[in-house]
């Protein structure tokens, strides 16, 4: 009887390492994909604000002011869209989440001015 367990252990301790490292594997995933999204929100919130402030100049000067505020943060324009004096850039960021496997995060912002609601 005593023979038939031997190596029993050795299969449940594997086993769970196994188990724990696919776990981690799999947070450092998910942590990373968190991260990639609010890279991507933060150059596009930046891309909007600045190019929010060149709107008055036209859209070639806001969205060239916009595009190097996202690529100094990390990312792409994918777009930019100036409508009056409100500005809305889709900024992408690559993300690897586990070695060998990218992804894209995307965001989107819009900047202008405030405007008073009527009384």
């Amino acid at each position: 009887m005593r023979g038939r367990d031997r190596g029993a252990a050795t299969i449940l301790v594997l086993a769970i390492g196994l188990f724990l490292v696919a776990a981690g594997m799999a947070a450092a995933g998910v942590g990373a994909a968190r991260v990639g999204r609010h890279a991507a929100r933060t150059a596009a919130d930046l891309g909007a604000l600045a190019g929010a402030a060149k709107a008055i100049h036209g859209p070639e000067v806001a969205c060239g002011r916009a595009e190097r505020f996202v690529v100094a943060n990390g990312g792409r324009m994918a777009s930019c869209v100036v409508e009056g004096l409100d500005v809305v850039v889709r900024a992408e960021v690559t993300v690897r989440a586990l070695p060998g496997l990218d992804a894209r995060a995307v965001a989107t912002a819009r900047a202008g001015p405030i405007y008073a609601l009527p009384e």
